[in-house]
């Protein structure tokens, strides 16, 4: 299955030049553990994380208000395709210590957000399914 079909479809995103203060009230709206940094085109140029809050910013006491995403996101971004697989996607994301993968098409434009969460409802689903089937 690919990761298109069960990843967040209208994820927050965030320009380069929005304050991190914008960046993590989107994040909060979402109830989102990152936001995707995208240019006009919706292009990924990014990605910023509650993990780059910590490290970048609170550590060393960086003004959120002022501070621009560009500044302190994570760059470059590992990127699922809508070929990608949820084993493949799932094998990088364990590698690497992620926990949110954008999906872009083949010109990098966004097409949505793949998490950890994602993956592992849509195994819990299988594996419900196949216990439910088996109680007949």
């Amino acid at each position: 299955m690919s990761v298109l079909q069960i990843c967040d479809h209208n994820p927050p995103t965030v320009a380069p030049d929005d304050s991190v203060a914008d960046a993590i009230r989107r994040m909060l709206r979402a109830h989102a553990g990152a936001v995707t940094v995208v240019d006009s085109g919706r292009v990924v140029a990014g990605i910023f994380t509650e993990r780059d809050v910590l490290k970048r910013l609170i550590l060393r006491r960086r003004d959120l208000e002022f501070t621009p995403v560009r500044d302190v996101m994570t760059t470059p971004v590992e990127m699922a395709t809508e070929k990608t697989t949820e084993a493949e996607a799932l094998a990088v994301m364990l590698e690497h210590h992620y926990r949110h993968m954008p999906v872009v098409d083949n010109g990098g434009r966004l097409l949505g957000m793949l998490s950890l969460r994602h993956v592992l409802e849509a195994r819990i689903d299988d594996l419900l399914q196949q216990l439910n089937g088996n109680r007949r």
